[in-house]
Order: C-alpha cells, then sequence, then structure tokens
C-alpha cells in the first residue's frame, strides 16, 4: 500500500510543475498569499480556501488555484484517492484535458479497489451545474454555501443516471 502511494505522490507532484508549466502558460495566477485568504469576509469562498490551505497545510500553488476550490466545492478529500475521485467527477462535468486523463488511468490501475468510488464521482460530476471552467476569483466574497447551492446536483438527473448504471 505505501509503495502505491509513493509512487502516486511522485507522480503527481512531478507532473504538477509540467503541467503548469505546459498547459497553464495562458492562466494567470491569483496572487493571493494564503494568510491573505484569512481576510476575505467569514463564510466566503476566499476565507474558506484561507482555511483549506491552513487546516492542510498546503501552499497556493500559483496557477492552480481552481483546483483547491474545486476541493471545497464538491467536498472532495485530499488524499491521493480522493485526488483521482475529483478527475472522474470533473470528467463527468465536462472538463477533458490529458493531465486528467493520465491521472485517471494511473490512479485508477494503481488503485482499482476505489473503482466504484470513481464511478460515483462521475456520476456526480455528470449531475452538477457546469462549474469547472467558472473563473472562480470573481467569486471569492461570495459565501461559499451559496456557490455550492448554485451548482448542486439536479436529483433527478443524478438517479436517473444511478439507474443507467446499475443496469
Amino acid at each position: 500500500m505505501k509503495i502505491r502511494l509513493s509512487i502516486m505522490l511522485v507522480l503527481y507532484n512531478k507532473s504538477q510543475k509540467i503541467y503548469t508549466q505546459l498547459f497553464k502558460q495562458h492562466k494567470r495566477a491569483w496572487n493571493i498569499s494564503k494568510e491573505d485568504f484569512l481576510n476575505f469576509p467569514k463564510g466566503s469562498l476566499g476565507h474558506h480556501l484561507g482555511i483549506f490551505y491552513q487546516e492542510k497545510g498546503f501552499d497556493v500553488v500559483p496557477k492552480l488555484e481552481n483546483h483547491d476550490v474545486f476541493h471545497l466545492i464538491t467536498e472532495s478529500g485530499t488524499d491521493i484517492q480522493d485526488e483521482v475521485a475529483m478527475q472522474y467527477l470533473l470528467l463527468g462535468n465536462g472538463k477533458v484535458s490529458l493531465y486528467q486523463i493520465a491521472m485517471i488511468a494511473i490512479g485508477t490501475f494503481i488503485y482499482p479497489e476505489h473503482f466504484n468510488i470513481y464511478l460515483k464521482a462521475l456520476s456526480k460530476g455528470n449531475a452538477m451545474q457546469k462549474f469547472h471552467d467558472l473563473d472562480f476569483e470573481t467569486l471569492l466574497n461570495i459565501p461559499l454555501h451559496e456557490i455550492k447551492s448554485s451548482l448542486a446536483f439536479d436529483l433527478k438527473k443524478h438517479l436517473n443516471h444511478q439507474n443507467l448504471t446499475t443496469l
């Protein structure tokens, strides 16, 4: 188990830098420190990001701030299996990238026992309002609960998709 985790962490950490350099050249970093996020109004997306960084001990990765927002709005964990599940969720939400497909393929290969969780994440992403391409920097002052409720998935759509996948 530890060997699989080590492999995934090395791949994730090394590839993240390459991915940012190659595929995020057009993207602008938010230039907000993790301490500055805590100065946003309490309850806001920005403030919750500050708490997220503080509690997890993470640093802000320039140009990848949206990724951390995805954790907050989807309530996805940060364990490596959760990261793979979130990539499935984003695929279900309409996001497709080479990096994402590679993470899904490698993560599924290394952690096949989580495949049912990955399929549920795919279904959840499909059922949610499209969010993967939103400019979350412009929403930092908005209460997180409002953002989450506006993106909440359509229960009927989710249940219909679940019924189709169980046939």
